[in-house]
């Protein structure tokens, strides 16, 4: 037993971040092979970590309507996040597209603790950069990059302008707990990544769009479902103190959409997803 105990201890790492440690060399698509312009940027975390990450952009980025950092999943890297930043580019907007450490060609072993300097490592660049800095900024992750999406706008809640998440978890715990063969040992996860606690203390001047697959077969769909009810009562007194006495203000701008044949990796390619998120940032940023 404790011979199992020890094994998921160490190798959870490797189950939670599996693109993370994938042998190189490794393939990493770039804009180019999407016709669209960018330049390789080099960030360095406060751990003096290198990511290599692209800027989707028009030559003039004055005309830019705002920018959109893509936080990627577990299986994947930041070149596969490359048809998705299609969409955005072509609607005006500038993209970053994170590398975590670990991937992609970056060095470094995944960890809660080091994808959370990597997601302030994106946010800070574009906070200093002298034109996007005064651009409204997205926040956009799917699968894992939920939860790295939430927690960099959690930490920089006055700095986002809007937030997307698409088919992700409440927690690790959460999710370790609905898996038969394992659900008894959620109390080894290291890596916790516990997005409902943190979507419930934004305020609700936020609008935060929700996009749900119900097909997933990989996260299911009633993580989304829990993390869209605390997002419908975050601010309200039953979820938070509230030492300001102020009036509660429900959220205005927030919007869920569900999909009904949309699967984890897929459900960006379904009826309407697209058309949702730009009618959503339509309406964040008039």
């Amino acid at each position: 037993m404790w011979t199992i105990l020890k094994a998921i201890w160490h190798s959870q790492r490797m189950l939670v971040y599996p693109s993370g440690f994938d042998a190189y060399p490794r393939i990493v698509d770039t804009p180019a092979e999407y016709s669209m312009p960018y330049e390789d940027v080099q960030l360095v975390t406060k751990d003096k970590v290198t990511l290599y990450c692209y800027l989707v952009r028009k030559d003039n980025l004055e005309k830019t309507r705002g920018t959109v950092i893509l936080f990627h999943g577990n299986a994947m890297n930041h070149g596969d996040m490359l048809s998705r930043a299609t969409k955005f580019f072509y609607q005006g907007f500038a993209v970053l597209t994170l590398e975590y450490r670990g991937y992609g060609h970056c060095k470094g072993v995944p960890s809660e603790r080091g994808l959370c300097l990597d997601a302030q490592a994106a946010v800070d660049y574009v906070t200093s950069h002298r034109t996007l800095r005064d651009l409204p900024i997205i926040i956009y992750g799917q699968s894992l990059g939920g939860g790295v999406a939430i927690y960099a706008t959690y930490k920089n809640i006055n700095k986002v302008s809007a937030l997307i998440i698409e088919n992700t978890f409440t927690s690790i715990p959460d999710l370790v707990k609905g898996m038969p063969l394992i659900r008894h040992f959620s109390w080894l996860c290291t890596q916790k990544w516990r997005s409902l606690a943190k979507l419930s203390r934004l305020p609700t001047s936020l609008p935060i769009l929700m996009l749900s697959g119900r097909s997933d077969e990989v996260i299911p769909y009633t993580h989304m479902d829990r993390l869209w009810a605390v997002a419908q009562t975050r601010g309200c007194s039953k979820n938070k103190k509230n030492p300001s006495n102020e009036e509660y203000q429900p959220p205005q701008k927030d919007l869920y959409k569900v999909f009904l044949y949309g699967s984890h990796n897929n459900t960006f390619l379904q009826l309407d997803y697209w058309e949702t998120i730009f009618h959503f940032l339509e309406t964040v940023l008039e």
